[in-house]
């Protein structure tokens, strides 16, 4: 796939920021970008291991970031440029906030040779729970359904 000039720059960008967020020391090598007609709305960086939290990834910040400044919780008319393919919890982040597309740089292959293998995760998804490496178990819950029940009956819900 080609793309054009702008969309080439706006993949520099997540690349730059990925860089800086290790020359700086502030995480890993991952940097994420939010735009939207053509202009910049937000950007995320990994910051894992500076805030403590395993969920701190370049594109669920940048997503993070972007919802709130656009205040809204999908991203439809937007593209996301990260600067390395999207890991399985930031890719299930990335399709609900459903952008229009995704442009990445490095793949995972590439990733996992400088440490960041996570293709373990895609290998454990289609497991049956009993076979996870995580132990994993379900309970069936006589009250498992009762969130779902007033779901389908409020008022108050948004659809997403």
């Amino acid at each position: 796939m080609n793309l054009n000039p702008q969309q080439i720059e706006f993949l520099q960008m997540a690349i730059d920021l990925a860089t800086q967020n290790v020359e700086t020391g502030q995480g890993g090598p991952f940097g994420a970008i939010i735009v939207k007609d053509g202009k910049v709305i937000a950007t995320g960086a990994n910051s894992v291991t500076q805030l403590n939290d395993p969920t701190a990834h370049a594109e669920v910040t940048a997503i993070r970031n972007a919802c709130k400044i656009l205040e809204t919780y999908q991203l439809t008319d937007c593209e996301i440029y990260s600067s390395c393919e999207p890991c399985p919890m930031c890719l299930g982040a990335i399709y609900w906030a459903r952008p229009k597309a995704l442009f990445f740089a490095a793949d995972k292959k590439e990733a996992a040779a400088a440490g960041f293998d996570d293709d373990f995760i895609y290998l454990e998804i289609p497991k049956s729970l009993e076979n996870r490496n995580l132990p994993t178990q379900r309970y069936l819950h006589p009250q498992r359904l009762k969130p779902f029940e007033k779901w389908n009956f409020s008022n108050l819900k948004l659809l997403y």
